[in-house]
């Protein structure tokens, strides 16, 4: 099975002009979006705290976490990003990608939408509801 990647836009969202654009690994096993510090930091966003990770080989790992609004596929989300080493390579969590309802197409090893985003219907008032077709 090869390797899918997908061109993320991230910016600050306390100044939405500032922003660095790269290629990302898509990492459907990964929880959280991997940047490495240097570019989050070139666009002055700072950690607000530190969490916890497990790692494929188990290992256990620190790191810092910010907030940042990602975009791609022609969509954006705010999210938590992980501040990975300088040379970590840029990785795409599961959070961001089920935000903006992408998912990979791991024939063609490239990321599409999907066309209709589920949401618990319980969540909206009956009259809100319609049908497909």
């Amino acid at each position: 099975m090869g390797e899918t990647y997908a061109t993320v836009t991230i910016r600050n969202p306390a100044d939405r002009e500032r922003a660095w654009e790269g290629e990302f690994l898509v990492d459907t096993g990964a929880h959280d979006t991997i940047v490495p510090r240097k570019h989050l930091e070139a666009i002055g966003l700072k950690p607000e705290g530190s969490r916890e990770y497990e790692l494929a080989d188990g290992a256990i790992v620190d790191f810092e976490v910010g907030g940042a609004t990602l975009g791609f596929l022609g969509r954006s989300t705010h999210t938590d990003v992980l501040f990975g080493d300088d040379d970590a390579e840029p990785l795409l969590g599961v959070i961001a990608l089920q935000a903006v309802g992408a998912e990979v197409d791991l024939r063609n090893e490239r990321l599409t939408l999907k066309p209709v985003l589920r949401l618990p219907t319980l969540l909206l008032p009956r009259d809100r509801r319609r049908r497909r077709g």
